[in-house]
């Protein structure tokens, strides 16, 4: 059995350079952001949308945030929580040393001073979505052209 590749923890953020004067939910919100886009695309794995499965309804009825289904799965984003596809995704563009995701996410919230100051909001949602909806196809479309004739 292969080991779990963990894309993201709060507790990396929280325990680490945080603003002291935000509420810990904030280290939440960025990558809340990112499982709210990948429930919305659909590429998660059978098995977290078993566990989630009531979360994941209230997020698609949006009665409750990506942040909050992302508190709610203690904090963790890791591979076995995505479907394959997804997963391939993830290791390009939201890996925090090598990924555009962060510098997508600073970009589209400028006008803030952190990454962790972005409210948990739909309207913050949709445009960090347009962002990675965009992303996603320019990357699907390479993967696609790469695998070409196999």
């Amino acid at each position: 059995m292969s080991e779990i590749i963990v894309y993201d923890k709060a507790k990396y953020h929280y325990e680490g350079d945080f603003p002291n004067d935000l509420s810990l939910k904030q280290a939440y919100v960025h990558t809340g952001m990112f499982l709210g886009w990948l429930i919305d695309h659909q590429l998660l794995s059978k098995e977290f949308e078993t566990e989630m499965e009531l979360d994941i309804q209230k997020f698609i009825q949006r009665e409750i945030t990506g942040a909050e289904i992302y508190r709610n799965a203690d904090g963790v984003l890791a591979d076995d929580m995505l479907n394959e596809e997804a997963n391939q995704f993830a290791m390009e563009y939201f890996d925090f040393e090598n990924g555009l995701f962060l510098d997508d996410y600073e970009e589209a919230f400028s006008e803030l001073d952190s990454l962790y100051e972005v409210e948990d909001s739909w309207e913050n949602y949709s445009k960090i979505k347009a962002v990675i909806d965009r992303r996603y196809m320019e990357w699907k479309h390479t993967f696609e052209k790469g695998n070409e004739g196999t």
